[in-house]
């Protein structure tokens, strides 16, 4: 193919025409766009997307693909080691350039330099843009140079440094590729559920996409945003964004949620309990993705090295009970069923369940990692990682060993009808609410008046209450004793 002024744009996590440095900067630069997804699983190893993941990522490229088309531009898509596919690609459509957005995780890094290095020696151009993050996880540190490694000085850091840039508006105009290389067919790549299909409550649930994902943030932004201090912790309630595997995806960028929510409080009355609450939460997404960066082992090695030698168990009937929603503890039941369902669970609920995996079952943090990773349609890099280190006391600003979540007490506190049990564990929904979330603790008539029977229609508990804390506790008293631990 003869050589032209045509760029290739490297679509990842990033699954979107607006606010993708990328895109634009090709359109801008150059005469011709050549677009192009590869499906690299060999590099990625272990963490190539689970089930869930892969699902999304079918009806994601599908809308990317078409709204591409409707600007003339094809969508290429290629499936193997992206150190061999995409400096041929760039070969063979002749293209000048190369240009995509940057990734945080170490063989993602490592994959992009040897890309660049060959394209490099090609004669090709190869840049790569900040479409991702807020800002760049090098661009904020403490005073002595190092990475932060608690939230709040993290947080007060980034409102020192004021708003981020705003979003990019999509290229008005780009010209596409006019021959282009020959593609995969999406259907070939077998993304999507089918002997058997569980992918029915994913359906209901979801649809994914660029067009999706701005609707929602600005139905979140208009009436959910002024209570989101207020209900975010009450799985009961629509009270959350959803947007979290459209960030994920790429197919809305943080600058467009950040700059949303400052349109709203310029158009309302400022800054509000709710709007900076929200911005917290997607400040925790960069500290999460900051830490991916300067702690590359942190899918499977603990910040907190004292954990390395931590005691755990290994037992894999327990660990099914937990992954099936089957541990006779209605909250954590609830959120492990709506999980499977729904490829998503309330955050509050991750915070439970994660708790109860860990310390209850005294399971490894990476067997919840991975299980996530699986099953989430978020399973996001950073926040995966880092949020179960951050639950297991061995991550970077983490919650306590020591502070054990009661499944009770928070099933109590934050679904205090019973409400999002009675939806996920409906062998419960005739229980009265006094009963809801220790279901053990009712008298026999009223378990029998609910059609409730323990050890048939749902489980006993699998493990006692204080006597998994107190083990849990004894675990971590042991580690303590290990003077050559410590951050």
């Amino acid at each position: 193919m003869p050589e032209t002024n045509c760029a290739i744009v490297w679509f990842r996590h990033d699954l979107r025409l607006s606010d993708n440095p990328a895109f634009a900067h090709a359109a801008a630069e150059h005469d011709q766009v050549l677009a192009v997804y590869c499906l690299d699983e060999d590099t990625a190893g272990a963490w190539r997307p689970g089930g869930a993941s892969r699902w999304w990522l079918h009806h994601s490229l599908a809308d990317l693909a078409a709204t591409l088309s409707g600007k003339g531009v094809p969508l290429v898509l290629r499936r193997g080691p992206a150190t061999r596919v995409i400096p041929e690609l760039a070969e063979t459509a002749g293209a000048t350039a190369v240009y995509w957005n940057r990734r945080y995780y170490a063989w993602g890094i490592e994959a992009d330099k040897a890309i660049k290095q060959a394209l490099g020696d090609a004669g090709i151009v190869a840049e790569s843009f900040n479409g991702t993050l807020l800002r760049e996880p090098w661009e904020t540190r403490t005073g002595s140079g190092d990475p932060y490694k608690v939230f709040t000085p993290f947080w007060r850091a980034y409102q020192a440094a004021g708003a981020p840039p705003e979003p990019r508006r999509r290229p008005a105009r780009v010209t596409g590729l006019a021959d282009p290389p020959a593609s995969d067919r999406l259907d070939d790549w077998n993304l999507l559920p089918t002997r058997p299909d569980w992918a029915g409550g994913l359906r209901q649930t979801w649809s994914p996409g660029e067009e999706t994902a701005r609707r929602r943030l600005h139905a979140f932004v208009d009436s959910r945003l002024h209570a989101y201090a207020r209900d975010r912790n009450r799985p009961d309630l629509d009270a959350t964004s959803g947007l979290s595997p459209h960030l994920h995806f790429g197919e809305i960028g943080p600058r467009q949620v950040w700059h949303a929510v400052l349109a709203h409080e310029q158009a309302n009355d400022g800054r509000t309990k709710g709007s900076e609450t929200f911005l917290k939460e997607l400040v925790w997404r960069e500290f999460s993705h900051n830490l991916l960066f300067h702690f590359p082992g942190i899918f499977e090695v603990p910040i907190d090295r004292r954990f390395a030698d931590f005691p755990w168990r290994e037992d894999d009937e327990a660990l099914a009970a937990w992954q099936g929603g089957r541990t006779g503890y209605p909250i954590v039941d609830a959120g492990m069923r709506q999980l499977w369902e729904t490829g998503w669970m309330h955050n509050r609920v991750r915070m439970v369940v994660a708790s109860f995996l860990i310390k209850h079952l005294l399971l490894p943090w990476q067997r919840g990692e991975a299980w996530f990773w699986d099953t989430l349609v978020d399973a996001d890099h950073g926040n995966n990682a880092a949020s179960w280190q951050w639950v297991a006391g061995c991550g970077a600003d983490a919650a306590p060993y020591f502070r054990i979540f009661n499944p009770m007490t928070q099933g109590e506190k934050f679904d205090p009808d019973g409400a999002y049990v009675r939806k996920w564990v409906p062998e419960l929904k005739e229980l009265p609410t006094k009963w809801i979330h220790a279901p053990w603790t009712a008298t026999p008539q009223t378990l029998e008046d609910a059609g409730v029977r323990l050890g048939e229609t749902y489980p006993h508990p699998i493990v006692d209450h204080m006597a998994a804390r107190a083990r849990a506790l004894d675990a971590f008293e042991q580690i303590k004793r290990d003077p050559s631990g410590g951050r």
